[in-house]
């Protein structure tokens, strides 16, 4: 197999559970590939480097084989190696957020107008 697309190996590879959240999540810019937004439709090969926002994680994984296919996960993890760098900023993250107590954002009710539009301004900063 010398291609396979994005949302298909992020399913594959057990980063989602399914292949429409792994589409949502590279539709929301989520995921990158070597530093750049990408398509659901883009096609991976050995040695790209993916970044991976998942909830509070950011995982740095370089593609080390691929697969259209789902299998367990003691297969899935042989498909990418995630760098050390981005093993030790995951850990130190979750340390620091076990420190403060933080354990998610709780609300207490839909957002607003003015605050939905904040959010969306918050997003787009954070990619740019």
């Amino acid at each position: 197999m010398e291609k396979v697309r994005i949302d298909k190996w992020l399913w594959a590879a057990r980063f989602f559970k399914t292949r429409s959240l792994a589409k949502q999540a590279i539709e929301g810019g989520k995921i990158r590939c070597e530093g750049q937004r990408v398509k659901a439709s883009k096609d991976l090969m050995v040695g790209l480097t993916l970044s991976i926002q998942k909830g509070w994680d950011t995982w740095e994984v370089e593609v080390i084989a691929l697969s259209d296919q789902r299998r367990g996960a003691p297969e899935a993890q042989l498909l990418y190696n995630e760098t050390p760098e981005s093993i030790e900023k995951r850990e130190k993250t979750v340390a620091e957020r076990r420190a403060s107590g933080v354990s998610g954002i709780v609300h207490d009710h839909r957002p607003s107008k003015k605050e939905r539009r904040q959010i969306i301004r918050f997003r787009e900063q954070d990619l740019e």
